[in-house]
């Protein structure tokens, strides 16, 4: 029935759409098999892509040529650039997406990528010979033969939901576990262990009284996540709400505690600590007596609004009388209830760089089932997978990013050489080079990686290129061009920045925290004449850019000044077999950890939890010989 195929991809979620298109698109005949075909690409906890970090993830998917922003662009309710009143490094990208459309519109492009079949069923089981995977069995009962498979089952692996004292195996509400899977992956040798996640309630909006609450709107000028999409004109961006819990709802939740399967011991697995469950954050944090909470629009098809925030796995009628006693919810309706749910992962650090399995050849990991949280973070693993799966089959050597040029890098870094002892979730905290890293250059850093593995187009790669020399045209015109006091002291007298007696560089005037772009434009007539030169398509992007590139020059000298005298440790390569038991030098944990882990450079041995500087001394000089 079916011929051999190079790569089988196991689940339709966001790590597996994006690893089968990639892989299907890079030229690998590609399978991707998921138990239920209607749920595609589901947003099964907020509505919603990017944010804090996540939104740079989207944008370097979009810029290694993955779908996942242009997905989002489409289907976007409302945009906002998060964290403007703060340095660039922080600027992070978000929007609401309509749950109901956005998994029917990944399901078409996938239908239309060549080289890529779709399947529904169960992997059950896998094909091993001598140590490397040869396919998959399936529920019923087929065997399919391929040269690689990437693993993708998200939540589904044994998993479990969690409602008070009620508790059912599913991976999803509605939707089965996968239960054969995990137990013949532990019979093959894989370390398993288990997380926690949650989701809160969906509520009827007509029962929801908005007056109360405080309104979200999105941008008044709104971008896309997508650096080809074309500029979006909103017909209507949906409002999104805020609203509070009180003492009155933190002392009914209380009363559920007895019921929690979280506080009574039957969920082992450990929940996020940075998205608890609204138990948790009564419990952990009891000297407040409210908690934000975002209420947002499912979809433009439904009447549901979510309630970011208020995720819980208390009984049912306690989680209706609580929110009950939230301003605005005295008549609320739910029709979903909040549930946790428990699952199996594979920590790790059974994985190598390029997220390959080191047990088994051909095999590799992709998305929650590595201990992350959250579509991009999955989305990203998932892109990576199918890149390096392809290139296995190919016998050509892997992507694997630097820390210094993604936030992808510092992901998949983080997680192979650290490990999770929570459900790991993407903070631009966690990148070193914020400030390289930033969302609004994420093609000009990874575009042309793309396009070198034939996954960014010709026509993505030469949009970024005329945005690169826009750009550089554009810098170069502020640091050579001047603007005279009568020009604009009058509106440095309203912000209260200091008048200029003579003409003085623009550049020396946009390194004043009053000042921006926008305003010199204004009031420099030869200065929006240069800029209007610039293509309108990709004239917003390239303002912005050359802003950041000027303003915050020093900055950004600094980090690439750092990154350049770390390059060479970073780089510098561990033989694959390198006996660190038989130097004595090190502390025995490091010889532990750097064997169980198997670093490839000294930089990625240095990030190891219980390797220390002195360790990495003695390897610099013993590799150095």
């Amino acid at each position: 029935m079916f011929q051999k195929f190079d790569v089988i991809v196991v689940g339709a979620g966001h790590a597996g759409c994006e690893a089968a298109r990639a892989s299907a698109l890079i030229g690998a005949k590609t399978l991707l098999i998921t138990q239920n075909l209607n749920s595609i690409a589901q947003l099964s906890c907020n509505p919603a892509m990017g944010g804090v970090a996540k939104g740079q993830i989207v944008r370097e998917i979009d810029a290694l040529g993955g779908l996942s922003g242009i997905v989002t662009d489409q289907n976007t309710m409302q945009f906002r650039m998060l964290n403007r009143s703060k340095g660039p490094a922080m600027w992070s990208p978000r929007a609401q997406v309509d749950n109901i459309t956005f998994g029917i519109s990944w399901r078409k492009y996938l239908e239309n990528v060549p080289n890529l079949q779709l399947w529904q069923d169960e992997v059950v089981d896998l094909i091993i010979n001598s140590g490397a995977v040869e396919g998959v069995v399936t529920k019923i009962g087929l065997k399919i033969e391929s040269k690689t498979v990437i693993l993708t089952n998200g939540t589904f692996l044994n998993g479990k939901i969690h409602i008070g004292e009620t508790n059912f195996e599913g991976g999803r509400i509605g939707e089965e576990s996968s239960r054969g899977l995990s137990n013949r992956m532990q019979e093959i040798g894989f370390e398993v262990e288990k997380l926690k996640t949650g989701t809160p309630m969906r509520v009827v909006g007509d029962t929801i009284d908005f007056s109360v609450l405080q309104e979200q709107k999105g941008d008044e000028n709104p971008e896309q996540f997508s650096f080809v999409t074309s500029k979006i004109e909103y017909i209507e961006q949906n409002s999104c709400y805020l609203a509070y819990t009180n003492d009155e709802v933190h002392n009914i939740l209380r009363e559920g505690f007895e019921k929690s399967p979280m506080f009574q011991g039957r969920i082992q697995g450990r929940g996020p600590r940075y998205c608890p469950s609204i138990e948790d954050k009564i419990e952990r944090f009891s000297d407040k007596n409210k908690h934000q909470l975002f209420i947002e629009p499912e979809s433009r098809h439904s009447n549901l609004y979510y309630i970011n925030g208020f995720s819980s796995s208390l009984p049912l009628n306690i989680q209706y009388k609580a929110l009950r006693r939230i301003p605005g919810f005295e008549q609320a309706i739910i029709q979903k209830p909040g549930y946790a749910i428990e699952y199996d992962y594979f920590p790790p650090t059974q994985l190598k760089s390029n997220l390959e399995t080191k047990l088994i050849k051909g095999l590799f990991f992709a998305g929650q089932i590595n201990g992350t949280t959250g579509y991009e973070e999955a989305g990203a693993q998932g892109l990576l997978s199918g890149i390096n799966a392809c290139m296995f089959v190919k016998n050509r050597e892997p992507i694997v990013l630097k820390r210094s040029e993604s936030y992808i890098g510092v992901l998949i870094d983080d997680l192979i050489t650290k490990g999770v002892d929570e459900p790991y979730r993407m903070f631009t905290s966690r990148a070193e080079y914020r400030i390289l890293l930033r969302q609004d250059n994420a093609d000009q850093r990874l575009t042309p990686i793309g396009h070198s593995i034939g996954l960014a187009s010709e026509d993505r790669l030469k949009k970024m290129e005329s945005k690169q020399e826009n750009i550089n045209r554009i810098v170069c015109f502020i640091k050579n061009n001047s603007a005279f006091p009568e020009e604009v002291n009058e509106s440095f007298k309203e912000l209260n920045t200091p008048s200029i007696n003579q003409k003085t560089k623009l550049s020396q005037l946009l390194l004043r925290p009053q000042v921006n772009l926008e305003l010199l434009k204004s009031k420099v007539p030869y200065l929006n004449s240069e800029i209007n030169k610039t293509p309108l398509e990709i004239r917003t992007q390239v303002e912005e850019c050359a802003e950041i590139l000027v303003k915050y020059e020093s900055y950004i000298k600094k980090e690439e000044e750092i990154v350049s005298k770390l390059a060479h440790y970073e780089n510098l390569v561990i033989k694959e077999d390198f006996d660190y038991h038989a130097l004595k030098s090190l502390s025995f944990e490091a010889r532990e950890k750097l064997s169980k882990i198997r670093p490839k450079t000294i930089g990625q041995a240095g990030r190891i939890s219980g390797v220390s500087p002195a360790d990495i001394s003695v390897l610099i000089v013993y590799i150095g010989r």
